[in-house]
């Protein structure tokens, strides 16, 4: 994983890594015990990479931080949601194609 584009946020970090960022951030809110979720994780390091500079990605675990996926409504995963200034961009449940999710992306950034 590239450390400098996708790093690990939880209940205690999430406003100072994501909501005081400078820069949008991807926050993709996964399990464990999540197929999906794992599936997922190397096109998150592709876009980190594709996106370096542009946006951070964060990685939540949703069993150990509660809170902040209750906060936001997170009710399955993977669920990703895009932020820029503190604010939600765009919301994008479930695994997709790294195209559907570079759509999403180029879209709210």
């Amino acid at each position: 994983m590239n450390a400098e584009h996708v790093f690990t946020t939880t209940d205690t970090t999430f406003a100072t890594d994501v909501l005081q960022s400078p820069m949008p951030v991807l926050v993709d809110f996964w399990g464990e015990w999540c197929g999906p979720c794992k599936a997922l994780a190397p096109m998150l390091v592709q876009l980190a990479n594709d996106y370096g500079g542009r946006m951070k990605i964060a990685k939540l675990e949703i069993d150990h931080n509660p809170k902040t996926a209750l906060a936001y409504g997170v009710r399955s995963a993977p669920t990703m949601i895009l932020f820029k200034g503190g604010q939600v961009q765009a919301t994008q449940m479930g695994l997709v194609s790294k195209s559907q999710l570079t759509k999403v992306i180029d879209a709210a950034l």
